[in-house]
């Protein structure tokens, strides 16, 4: 098997520990390769991405057949070959598969962004399935396009046009059937171990994950979620994901990191 990684900048003394950033579903290591890597390379961090088995152009089974179990290996598989333990950044999907590799191996820290929650996915799907029956109730008779139905999904509405076009055209239809079955359940044993500091982030507009969500994910790990404004579900990819960096930066130098 043959993982595809993205990589910025290299480790320094001030920042010998360097960042793994992992994915959400119908995303790759392009999202972070946007915005992120190269901020935080610029900031002296070494800033690793990796497409989980299945997507972008990892080599592996169908994306339908793998399991959290997988994609947890192919964190494990990565950060083995750093010369320490990484702080972990999962968005979304990857967020739920980080914090699972908490209960399994070490990590310097974690960054959970618009994460799952330990409950699982379960409440995502709802919301999900309520938005596209709301756009159908709003324009009966009319097929709603997917790429309507991704922007309010993933981004801000004040998102400009172009970017989310851009975005949506790199997102990957194929879903990870296996893996989402799996999420329905809650994450086992929540801070079991977990000796880790944990940052807990969204967006203030995010549909999929909610305010509560945030305040659940934070509690498990006895910490409090930043909310930050006008920014959706995709929010390395956004308009304001600068913020969304400043604040992680600002909180990796308050955890010596």
């Amino acid at each position: 098997m043959s993982l595809e990684i993205l990589e910025r900048g290299a480790t320094t003394a001030a920042h010998p520990v360097p960042l793994l950033f992992v994915h959400g579903a119908q995303h790759a290591a392009w999202c972070w390769d946007d915005n992120f890597l190269g901020y935080f390379a610029e900031h002296g961090y070494r800033s690793v991405a990796l497409s989980l088995s299945g997507h972008g152009t990892s080599n592996s089974k169908p994306v339908g057949a793998c399991s959290i179990a997988d994609f947890v290996e192919d964190i494990r598989s990565v950060s083995d070959e750093l010369p320490t333990a990484p702080v972990l950044i999962g968005h979304s999907m990857g967020g739920y598969v980080v914090q699972r590799y908490l209960q399994r191996y070490p990590a310097a820290a974690a960054v959970l962004l618009a994460s799952l929650p330990p409950t699982g996915i379960a409440g995502a799907l709802r919301r999900s399935t309520a938005i596209r029956m709301r756009m159908r109730m709003t324009h009966p008779g009319r097929r709603v396009e997917m790429a309507d139905y991704l922007r309010v999904l993933f981004f801000d509405p004040a998102t400009p046009d172009a970017l989310v076009t851009n975005c949506v055209q790199r997102l990957s239809m194929e879903t990870p059937a296996r893996a989402l079955a799996e999420m329905m359940l809650p994450v086992p044993t929540v801070r079991n171990g977990v000796t880790a500091p944990v940052l807990v982030m969204g967006g203030a507009s995010d549909p999929n994950v909610t305010r509560s969500d945030l305040r659940s994910t934070a509690a498990a790990y006895h910490t409090v979620a930043q909310v930050v404004p006008n920014v959706g579900h995709d929010l390395m990819l956004e308009p304001g994901w600068r913020e969304v960096a400043d604040r992680m930066h600002t909180w990796l130098g308050s955890c010596g990191f």
